[in-house]
């Protein structure tokens, strides 16, 4: 087993095995663009819950939901991921030139006060949409019993990166023996690494693994680590370049790790049985956020600016573009339409999961993926 010290006291618990206690953000920001958000810091509640809820607890949940309407329209809350990013540019500009109204959806923006909240409230029926990350879903189905599915891949394939100073030398997996890497704790970090080292035909033991929560760029450019791995692409990657740091990084999936969506739209089992229209529209609405997203960045991105949480994760727009530049070719490929998705990826991740260990339970692609006609 790979070396491992452990720095820093925050840990960054990405994966769902130490998530069944959430807080439920209860407060509303402004609204923008005709949407309203709502974020950590404002009025929580907290709940327990055994696998985030029964079935019979989210439909009565969404139920109720439903009957809550701005006129004609069925409102929705969609949990991010993360605060506002260049990610999110698209469902910005659906909400601010009126495509989800189109659809007859009232969209809220909420914002996660824990990290797994986009699985948890949208599993509790506490959110209609979660937006996360496909292996975090594939082991809350597999391992905790949680009735949520992926309806629509966001982009198709990683932005987590091994990221470096360019002074380390260090551009492939195999320069990385003998190094320290940083990452933020979590068994799928160790998972990644352990793969690519072994795909590159080096020994796992020869790389020391440390733990520094949620420092993973200031502990690479003060020199407490090598390299880490964590980083995005998109984001991490044109911000050091900004503040005038010279770096290497290679994608993750490249050395034996199967390609795999870095982020999904998820909703509960009782809603896509109960309302797979209003899905459908969720997902048309934003695909033609895509399209404008497409045509002209630049004006989407100005939308995501005014939209941004400042007070908690304020943008640099020149970041964001860089950001736009690379996210938009992901998003969308050459065999791989926007929101669309395959048994075959889920299938190759569930593998590979279950033989790293990061699953106990191997399940079906149809047990946590589905399609929406739309």
């Amino acid at each position: 087993m790979m070396k491992k010290w452990n720095v820093g006291k925050r840990l960054l618990s990405i994966m769902l095995a130490s998530a069944l206690g959430i807080v439920l953000c209860t407060g509303c920001g402004g609204s923008q663009g005709g949407s309203t958000q709502s974020g950590p810091g404002e009025t929580a509640a907290v709940e327990s819950t055994q696998t985030a809820a029964s079935p019979e607890a989210a439909s009565a949940e969404q139920e109720a939901a439903g009957k809550e309407k701005t006129g004609d329209l069925r409102k929705m809350d969609v949990v991010l991921d993360w605060y506002p990013n260049a990610l999110h540019a698209f469902l910005y500009t659906a909400i601010e030139r009126g495509y989800f109204a189109d659809e007859g959806l009232d969209v809220n923006i909420r914002f996660p006060a824990n990290d797994n909240d986009a699985i948890a409230l949208t599993a509790a029926g506490k959110a209609e949409i979660g937006l996360f990350y496909e292996h975090d879903a594939i082991q809350a189905v597999a391992d905790q019993g949680v009735h949520i599915k992926s309806i629509g891949a966001v982009v198709q394939s990683p932005l987590n990166v091994i990221l470096s100073l360019a002074d380390k030398n260090i551009r492939e997996p195999k320069d990385m023996a003998g190094k320290k890497i940083g990452y933020a704790g979590t068994a799928l970090s160790e998972a990644l690494v352990r793969t690519m080292l072994k795909e590159s035909g080096e020994d796992p033991e020869n790389v020391e693994l440390i733990n520094v929560g949620f420092e993973l760029m200031s502990s690479m450019t003060t020199n407490q680590v090598d390299a880490t791995i964590g980083c995005l692409v998109n984001h991490e990657v044109p911000q050091l370049e900004e503040e005038g740091f010279d770096v290497n990084y290679f994608l993750v999936n490249e050395y034996g790790i199967p390609n795999y969506y870095e982020a999904v739209f998820l909703a509960n089992d009782e809603l896509i049985e109960n309302e797979p229209e209003t899905l459908a529209g969720f997902l048309r609405a934003c695909a033609k956020g895509f399209d404008d997203f497409q045509a002209d960045p630049d004006a989407c991105l100005q939308i995501l600016l005014e939209n941004q949480s400042e007070e908690n994760f304020p943008l640099s727009p020149t970041v964001e573009k860089k950001s736009c530049e690379t996210l938009l070719p992901l998003m969308e490929t050459a065999d791989a339409p926007f929101l669309s998705q395959t048994a075959e990826n889920w299938q190759e991740n569930i593998d590979w999961m279950y033989k790293e260990g990061l699953i106990k339970n191997k399940i079906e692609p149809s047990d946590v993926f589905t399609t929406i006609d739309y």
